[in-house]
């Protein structure tokens, strides 16, 4: 039968996310428009939301952390450019983003990575992984659903780097900020914040790396994060390479003290783990689906990915699937109960459903009649 409860926020989107419980326009009537970002005031608040990131998150007091142009495709991209090339590379790759990535490392700055791959629902051999190396991983695959267990993996005493995009897992799950050197994410993902701004953190070792090491190829102006040999530290007291928005600024600063108001680090995490658990225990009594990640561990409680088990479902063609999702999409946007939580372009044809901590566990368990209803529809 049709459902009759709907969620009150439909918003299950991977990116950009659902905004923090109560937000309205009206959260943003501090915003310093018409100012300039390098204005007293303007600065001010990029540095309170690079301290406050901070303060939220316990990044370590001696890491560095700015703001950058580009979302975490641009601190990714960064980073990379910046920093590899000074020894060898190990690129880890079991979704888009961080294949993505491979082919960057490989084709755009021709390093010849050595490349552990996993195909979707599944880790590489983490064990495996050379610290002697540079790494480059993500620690949430966001079009997979599948997340590192934790930060056991990595070599404490690594000469290496490691450099991990975490846009859909930093303030959602307990990262080991001491295994990692360089952290990428951006506001649109857990805090439900705009587009287009992004954040680096960088540990004292990659300080040191950019310092010390000229990389070969040319470096684009927006990729500078040194000046004169050292590192260009006004990043990190809210000078930026190019202008960002004032808007979103306020906006980021909103979300920043809702965490901090919904217990910080460890209530974020709770929230998203009860999204989790929520689908977890409607998907174990579901007959036609089931998680993409083919082990619970590794289960994400941001981007949770589904795949359709329903015998029926599988004797289609991929063409065929990939309709039949479309529609079933389709619907549930016309009932206004999901948006937007088709599998991503490249992953198998299924469902994922954004579980990061703006999102209402209760809005989850409303959904997910929805979704059985729409999958059982005739046609």
């Amino acid at each position: 039968m049709k459902p009759v409860i709907r969620p009150q926020r439909p918003h299950f989107s991977s990116g950009p996310c659902s905004k923090r419980p109560g937000w309205s326009l009206a959260a943003l009537g501090n915003a310093a428009l018409g100012r300039s970002h390098r204005a007293k005031i303007g600065k001010a608040k990029l540095k309170a939301v690079i301290d406050q990131s901070k303060k939220v998150l316990g990044i370590p007091e001696d890491y560095i952390l700015g703001i950058v142009p580009a979302s975490d495709t641009g601190a990714m991209e960064m980073a990379m450019w910046s920093l590899l090339g000074a020894r060898g590379v190990d690129m880890l790759a079991w979704e888009s983003f961080g294949s993505g990535w491979v082919n960057d490392v490989n084709k755009q700055l021709g390093l010849d990575a050595r490349v552990l791959e996993a195909g979707y629902g599944e880790l590489p051999d983490l064990g495996a992984v050379d610290f002697d190396n540079d790494v480059v991983f993500t620690w949430n695959g966001t079009t997979s659903g599948v997340r590192v267990p934790d930060g056991d993996w990595i070599a404490a005493g690594r000469k290496g780097l490691t450099i991990c995009d975490a846009t859909s897992a930093v303030f959602a799950m307990d990262l080991a900020w001491n295994k990692l050197d360089v952290v990428t994410w951006s506001w649109q993902k857990v805090l439900g914040g705009e587009g287009a701004h992004g954040m680096l953190a960088l540990s004292p070792r990659a300080v040191e790396r950019l310092e010390s090491y000229n990389p070969p190829w040319p470096m684009p102006k927006i990729f500078r994060l040194t000046k004169g040999g050292k590192l260009n530290a006004s990043i990190c007291e809210g000078a930026t390479i190019n202008t960002p928005s004032l808007l979103c600024t306020e906006d980021i600063l909103d979300a920043l003290d809702w965490a901090e108001k919904s217990g910080g680090l460890q209530g974020l995490i709770a929230r998203s783990e009860a999204n989790l658990a929520a689908v977890e225990k409607w998907a174990a009594k579901s007959s036609w689906v089931d998680f993409l990640a083919a082990r619970p561990e590794y289960r994400s409680c941001t981007s949770i990915c589904l795949k359709i088990v329903d015998p029926a479902f599988q004797a289609l063609d991929e063409a065929a699937q990939g309709k039949a999702i479309k529609a079933m999409v389709a619907t549930l946007e016309e009932e206004a109960t999901a948006y937007d939580i088709g599998a991503y372009r490249d992953a198998p044809p299924g469902l994922r459903i954004w579980g990061g901590a703006t999102v209402e566990s209760s809005d989850v368990e409303a959904l997910l009649p929805w979704l059985d209803w729409a999958y059982h529809l005739p046609g």
